[in-house]
C-alpha cells in the first residue's frame, strides 16, 4: 500500500473532483458540494513498537524492512459558507497550509475534536489564547469530562479554557443508528476505546459520504489486515479493537470513504474486506 502511495507526486483529476500534491502534503476532494482537504501536519519514521502484543511473525510479514511512514493529519472542510477544521495536529504546519488554501485562522468557524490527545489539539491554543479566534470547538461530553475532571490533562484543560463558552459538547450516536447533525452535513459517531470519548465524524452531502476516523488506526499496514491488534495508546484496547472492526466493516459494506489522522498520504480511501481483515484502497 505505502509503496504505491509514495510513488505519486502529483495528480489532478478534475472529473473526480480530486486534486493532490504529495510534495505539498495536501489532498483535496469533494464530498457532494463540500470541498474536503486532508493536510499532513507532521510525518516521520513509524515505530511498530506502538502496537500492543503484536506477533513478531505478523510484523515481519507486514512491515517493510526499510520501515514505514507514520503521519499525523488534519482535515479542512469548506462547506458552503463555513470553514471547519477536524483536529489540529501538533499545531506546526496547519496554519501555513490553511493559508495556502486561502483560509486565515480567524475565518475558521468550527473545530471538531476527535479526542484530546496532544497530537490532535496542539493547534487549538497557545499562551492561553485561541489560535482560531472566531471558532466554536466541538467534542464529546465524555471526552471533555474525562480529561478535565477524571484523569485531568492540563494541556487539554488549557486548550479548551482558551475558548471559554465557545466549547460545545455533544453525545455522539452509535454507528448505524439515527445520527444527529452538529453542523449541516456533519454528524458525530461514537467510537469509544482509544479514549473514553473518541469520536468519528460522518460528512454527508449530495449522496456522498466520508467518515473521518480519528485514531481508529495507528499502523495501517498491520491494523487493516489485523484489526484485533491495538496500540499502546488505546486506553481500552479490547474496546478499540471491537470498534475498529465494526467501523471498517460498516464502511466496506456501505461504500463509505474513510479518512484518518494516522493514515499515510493521501489518507483517504475505501475499505474492502479481505479474509478475516481488511485492505485500504487509497483515493486516486
Amino acid at each position: 500500500m505505502g509503496k504505491n502511495i509514495f510513488a505519486v507526486s502529483l495528480l489532478c483529476m478534475a472529473g473526480m473532483g480530486v486534486y493532490a500534491s504529495e510534495s505539498e502534503s495536501i489532498f483535496t476532494f469533494n464530498v457532494g458540494d463540500f470541498e474536503v482537504i486532508m493536510m499532513v501536519e507532521r510525518q516521520g519514521p513509524g515505530n511498530p513498537g506502538i502496537l500492543a502484543g503484536a506477533d513478531q511473525v505478523v510484523l515481519d510479514r507486514l512491515i517493510p524492512t526499510d520501515g514505514f511512514i507514520h503521519a499525523t493529519n488534519t482535515f479542512l472542510i469548506k462547506a458552503h459558507d463555513m470553514n471547519v477544521i477536524v483536529d489540529t495536529g501538533f499545531g506546526t504546519a496547519i496554519f501555513d497550509k490553511i493559508r495556502q488554501l486561502g483560509v486565515e485562522p480567524d475565518q475558521v468557524d468550527a473545530v471538531l475534536i476527535t479526542h484530546l490527545h496532544g497530537d490532535h489539539i496542539g493547534g487549538l491554543a497557545r499562551d492561553g489564547l485561541p489560535l482560531f479566534p472566531n471558532a466554536r470547538v466541538y467534542l464529546s461530553a465524555n471526552e471533555k469530562n474525562h480529561f478535565t475532571q477524571v484523569a485531568v490533562n492540563q494541556g487539554a484543560v488549557a486548550a479548551l479554557a482558551a475558548y471559554g463558552a465557545r466549547v460545545e459538547t455533544f453525545e455522539p450516536a452509535e454507528l448505524g443508528s439515527t445520527l444527529t447533525e452538529i453542523l449541516p452535513g456533519i454528524s458525530p459517531v461514537a467510537a469509544y476505546g482509544h479514549t473514553p470519548g473518541h469520536t468519528l465524524y460522518l460528512i454527508e452531502n449530495g449522496g456522498d459520504r466520508l467518515l473521518i476516523i480519528g485514531d481508529l488506526l495507528h499502523v495501517a499496514l498491520v491494523q487493516f489486515p489485523h484489526p484485533e491488534i491495538s496500540a499502546t495508546f488505546d486506553m481500552n484496547p479490547s474496546a478499540a479493537a471491537e470498534r475498529r472492526r465494526e467501523v471498517l466493516s460498516y464502511a466496506s459494506h456501505n461504500g463509505i470513504l474513510i479518512g484518518g489522522m494516522h493514515l499515510v498520504y493521501p489518507a483517504v480511501g475505501t475499505v474492502e474486506i479481505e479474509g478475516s481483515g481488511f485492505i485500504f484502497v487509497p483515493l486516486r
